[in-house]
C-alpha cells in the first residue's frame, strides 16, 4: 500500500531515466542525515523533505552513490581552485545539489553553473530548490549540444556527466564525449561508468527492491578503453583514472580497496573518469 500524501509537500512523478534523479537524491539527504556523514548536503535533505514521494521503494540506500557525489565535488573543486570564474556545465543534472555544496565549501565562490535537463525535471528543480543568479539553465537533452551555446569558456569549462552516460546508446556517450573535447579545449569532463559486466546483465534494467526496476545501462567502457580515449577522441590530452573515497565500514573498504589495488579485480570496478581537454 502506497503511503498517504502529505498535503504540504510537493507530488514530483518522474519516470524512466529521470526517476533515478529521486533515487540518488534519496541516497544522498538519507546520508547527510546520519550523525557523522560522508557527505554534508543540507540543501538535499530539505528538497528530500519537500517531496512527497515513496522514497523506500528504491531499496536501502547506498553509500556509494553519496561517495560518487563527494569525488565529484572534490573534483569539481580543483578545477575552480585555478579557474575561479570557469563555467560547470552539469549534464543530466537530476536533483543534484551539487552548486550549494561548492558554493558553500569555496570562499567568495565566483563560479558560473549550467543546468542542463529534461523540462520535467528542471520544473521539479525550479519549483523546489533555491535560486541564485550565477545559475542558468537549459530545458533540453545534453544530447541537444545547443547547450553550448549557452556555454562561456573564457574562464573555463568543466563538464560533469554524473550518472548519465550508462543510459545513453554507445555512439551517443562517445558523440557527446567527442563534442565536448572539440568545442571546450582547456576544459575538463569527468563521467562515471558502471563496470561492464553490470552494463551486460543490466540490459533489462536493475531491480534495486522488489518494487523498483531501473533502467538499462546500455553503455559501459573498461579501464583500458578509458585510457585509451586519449588516443580515439581527438582534443582529449589527458585520462586520469579515479578511486572512490573512502566510505563506512570495514568490509565496504576492504572490497573498495581490493578492487583498486589488485589487476585481477579490474573488471569489477566502476570507472570514474576525469578527461583533461587539449
Amino acid at each position: 500500500m502506497a503511503p498517504a500524501q502529505d498535503p504540504e509537500k510537493d507530488k514530483v512523478s518522474l519516470d524512466g531515466v529521470s526517476e533515478t534523479a529521486l533515487l540518488t537524491l534519496n541516497a544522498r539527504a538519507q546520508e547527510a542525515r546520519r550523525p557523522e556523514p560522508l557527505i554534508v548536503d543540507p540543501t538535499a535533505i530539505a528538497l528530500a523533505d519537500s517531496i512527497d514521494y515513496d522514497f523506500a521503494k528504491f531499496g536501502p540506500p547506498r553509500q556509494d552513490i553519496a561517495l560518487r557525489a563527494r569525488l565529484f565535488d572534490t573534483q569539481t573543486a580543483s578545477y575552480l581552485a585555478a579557474r575561479p570564474t570557469a563555467t560547470v556545465a552539469a549534464l543530466a543534472e537530476g536533483l543534484q545539489t551539487s552548486f550549494w555544496r561548492l558554493d558553500d565549501a569555496l570562499p567568495d565562490a565566483q563560479f558560473r553553473w549550467l543546468t542542463v535537463d529534461l523540462p520535467e525535471v528542471v520544473d521539479v528543480r525550479a519549483r523546489l530548490l533555491p535560486t541564485s543568479p550565477r545559475v542558468s539553465v537549459c530545458a533540453q537533452s545534453a544530447l541537444d549540444y545547443s547547450w553550448m551555446d549557452s556555454v562561456d569558456p573564457a574562464g573555463g569549462v568543466f563538464i560533469t556527466a554524473e550518472g548519465l552516460l550508462m543510459y545513453l546508446q554507445p555512439e551517443q556517450s562517445m558523440g557527446l564525449i567527442t563534442q565536448c573535447a572539440k568545442r571546450f579545449p582547456g576544459g575538463a569532463m569527468m563521467f562515471d561508468l558502471p563496470p561492464t559486466w553490470v552494463s551486460r546483465v543490466s540490459r533489462r534494467g536493475t531491480r534495486t527492491s522488489r518494487r523498483y526496476k531501473g533502467p538499462p545501462l546500455p553503455f559501459s567502457l573498461s579501464i583500458a578503453q578509458v585510457a585509451d580515449l586519449v588516443h580515439n577522441v581527438p582534443g582529449v590530452r589527458a585520462v586520469h583514472d579515479l578511486r572512490l573515497p573512502p566510505g563506512r565500514g570495514r568490509a565496504f573498504n576492504a572490497a573498495v580497496s581490493m578492487i583498486y589495488r589488485a589487476r585481477v579485480f579490474r573488471a569489477l570496478r566502476p570507472c570514474l573518469t576525469l578527461l583533461e581537454f587539449g
